[in-house]
């Protein structure tokens, strides 16, 4: 790797322990009886109320409806989370400290399959929750799912539910694009050098 792609894959990493720092995803619910809407932020680690009663909240809902209650502490995913960034952090800077392109390549392609698997894993936690419903619950619908969308506002009976990436999300977004730009301008860098060589 030339030196303009050894310092964006290392600012690539750095960027990366901004998502210990930020929520990755927020759900938000708008309902009568809760006006003033309930959101729900989910951490690298953890997941929170957007405001100091929220998840309770929501929690109440849930059991309203059937869904299971929230418990962060016993989502395996929030464990895991933390080391899986961590590890792109410090592979991305062994990266960029020895120059490897395989390294380089390594990083890019494992963050982009951990991107990928993170949605499909973050949907099934959804329909798990949305579908796996309480049978003694007070209300019963036959038939009604209360799976929040993956990206985007869905009507669920009188409840408006909204789900988007938040700025932990973006985060990780843009270390993938340095990474990228990493990765394109080594092998521009390559070519040139093959070029150059070859002509000498």
């Amino acid at each position: 790797m030339n030196a303009i792609s050894r310092g964006l894959l290392a600012l690539a990493a750095l960027l990366l322990l901004g998502v210990f720092f930020k929520p990755l995803w927020k759900i938000t619910l708008e309902a009568p009886q809760y006006p003033e809407g309930l959101g729900m932020l989910i951490w690298v680690n953890d997941i929170t109320g957007e405001n100091p009663h929220d998840l309770y909240n929501i929690n109440l809902l849930n059991h309203y409806i059937g869904m299971k209650y929230i418990e962060p502490e016993k989502i395996p995913e929030l464990k895991v989370m933390p080391f899986v960034f961590g590890f792109f952090v410090l592979l991305g800077l062994a990266g960029a400290a020895t120059g490897s392109r395989k390294l380089l390549l390594l990083w890019v392609g494992l963050f982009v399959v951990f991107g990928i698997l993170g949605l499909l894993d973050f949907y099934r936690w959804e329909y798990d929750y949305g579908h796996n419903l309480d049978p003694n619950a007070p209300l019963k619908i036959p038939g009604l799912a209360y799976q929040p969308p993956l990206i985007g506002c869905k009507t669920l009976l009188n409840m408006k539910a909204c789900s988007f990436p938040a700025e932990g999300t973006y985060i990780a977004l843009a270390s993938l694009i340095l990474g990228l730009a990493a990765l394109m301008l080594s092998s521009l860098g390559g070519h040139k050098t093959e070029f150059t060589e070859a002509k000498t």
